[in-house]
């Protein structure tokens, strides 16, 4: 996609050559617009066809007085990123059946000249606003078609914020690419995306960036003594892939930051097997591993100066005669014993050997990040990711990196008396808990592995994925993890 500033000549938007003109809205009131637009806006407000409701769209076919044959109104409930990327993205919505080659997009807040109400971040929203709205999966559907003509969108600015325009576009561009990246992988079935196809993702991005991949089978993984990873493995015909990707974007002595993905390619529940409704989607129970690939895609576009480490525990959970049983006691890379309750809580146990083997990069902190349990889903909805941190600072840069990537998360809980509920007869803990708080006593179940380092834990349970209708990846938290990433570079 072709993203850039366009700052408009004399005639101003009414001269902008484009195949659309999408004129976003904000603040609920008429602006202060050229003639022709203002005449539009003032006919189509008269008429009842459009109202500055956030949501509304208006498409309006030759419209007089301006050079574009095409002009979509969009209202946005104000002028902040988040209402104007929902903007866009209707009004996008409204182009996508058209000829629309080049869209020109404007934000009418206020004067274009007026400091402040075009930045940056409007920049970064509005590509990534349309990488969502060109993205097709297409790779086990050859009837998908062609999808969306957009091949260019220029983002209308003035001349003094046209650089950071540019910045922000490149920003969101890298990031959109990430985020792609990312539900492609999540979207692919479970035959197609194995662990073995993760880590030739890994072993792509690290030849088209130059990062550092090494890639550990079953036997490596056995000589580290990862003894609850391969517990879940071993049930799939499927070979087991620990992936680790390495970053340098700073002095070697630079402590990393490390992203841990959970990469369960399949997840039947095992022996304590899941229902059938719906079980198609834990083919997206990799998404934690894909959104690592593509925080790793989105910093090999921008080239922060930071190191960072992706690790990923990629296999199969299925049921057959080798597969763990509840009742089963498994021995970590850590050396705890964990009794096995419940096989459908897997994702645990491959995490906890991958954030064992986290601590040999002395990191400046770890993310995991996990579709871990369904107590989150239940607890959070759809909305925003659960984060569990027990370090306030590391906290509130995830925190704050999800708003400014309008990728939220929600900080949860994480009282000692939870890890009550992991007590064991038979080993050193269970891998479940009760199943009131189990998003926490799940939190609780890897922060037993963290102690050498700062963490957090992501539970991308209830966003990373939709169903129904829209089923397929959101790509999160991709863009969270970029920004947090950002917000360390020297």
């Amino acid at each position: 996609m072709d993203l850039r500033s366009l700052v408009p000549g004399t005639a101003g938007l009414a001269g902008v050559a484009a195949d659309a003109l999408v004129l976003v809205l904000a603040g609920g009131q008429a602006q202060t617009l050229e003639p022709p637009l203002a005449a539009l806006l003032s006919e189509s407000v008269k008429a009842g066809d459009f109202e500055f409701k956030a949501g509304r769209t208006l498409y309006l076919h030759r419209p007089a007085g301006l050079k574009a044959p095409r002009l979509v109104l969009a209202a946005a409930a104000d002028a902040s990123p988040k209402a104007f990327k929902a903007a866009v993205a209707a009004a996008l919505s409204a182009l996508k059946p058209l000829g629309v080659r080049h869209a020109a997009v404007a934000l009418a807040a206020a004067p274009l000249s007026e400091a402040g109400v075009l930045d940056d971040r409007h920049a970064e929203v509005l590509a990534l606003a349309v990488s969502e709205a060109t993205y097709l999966y297409r790779h086990t559907k050859p009837s998908a078609g062609d999808g969306s003509k957009l091949q260019k969108v220029s983002l209308v600015s003035d001349k003094a914020t046209a650089n950071a325009i540019k910045k922000g576009l490149a920003r969101g561009q890298a990031i959109g690419e990430g985020v792609t990246l990312a539900r492609e992988c999540a979207n692919r079935p479970g035959n197609h995306a194995t662990p073995t196809f993760l880590a030739e993702q890994a072993q792509a991005l690290a030849a088209q960036y130059g990062f550092k991949v090494e890639v550990l089978g079953r036997k490596e993984v056995e000589k580290l003594g990862m003894g609850a990873f391969i517990g879940v493995a071993q049930g799939s015909e499927e070979p087991l892939r620990f992936i680790v990707l390495r970053y340098e974007g700073a002095p070697r002595a630079s402590a990393p930051l490390v992203l841990v993905g959970k990469g369960i390619t399949f997840d039947s529940g095992g022996i304590s097997i899941k229902p059938a409704a719906e079980m198609d989607e834990m083919k997206f129970d990799m998404s934690g591993a894909a959104s690592v690939l593509g925080t790793f895609r989105a910093i090999g576009e921008i080239g922060p100066k930071v190191n960072v480490v992706g690790l990923i525990a990629a296999c199969e959970n299925l049921p057959s005669g080798r597969s763990i049983k509840p009742g089963d006691v498994l021995r970590s890379m850590a050396g705890h014993t964990i009794e096995v309750l419940n096989t459908d809580a897997e994702g645990r146990l491959v995490l906890c050997d991958a954030l064992t083997y986290a601590e040999r990069f002395k990191p400046a902190a770890v993310v995991d990040i996990a579709t871990l349990t369904g107590a989150c889903v239940i607890a959070l909805g759809a909305q925003r990711s659960g984060l569990f941190c027990p370090d306030d600072e590391l906290a509130a840069k995830l925190l704050q990196a999800g708003e400014s990537a309008l990728d939220p998360a929600w900080r949860m809980p994480m009282d000692d008396e939870y890890d009550e509920g992991l007590k064991s007869n038979f080993a050193d803990m269970a891998n479940v808990g009760p199943r009131a708080g189990g998003a926490i006593t799940a939190a609780m179940f890897l922060k037993r592995f963290t102690k050498a380092y700062r963490w957090a834990h992501l539970d991308i349970a209830g966003t990373a994925w939709k169903g129904g209708a829209a089923k397929g990846a959101t790509g999160r938290p991709v863009a969270l993890l970029t920004h947090f990433v950002l917000s360390h570079t020297r």
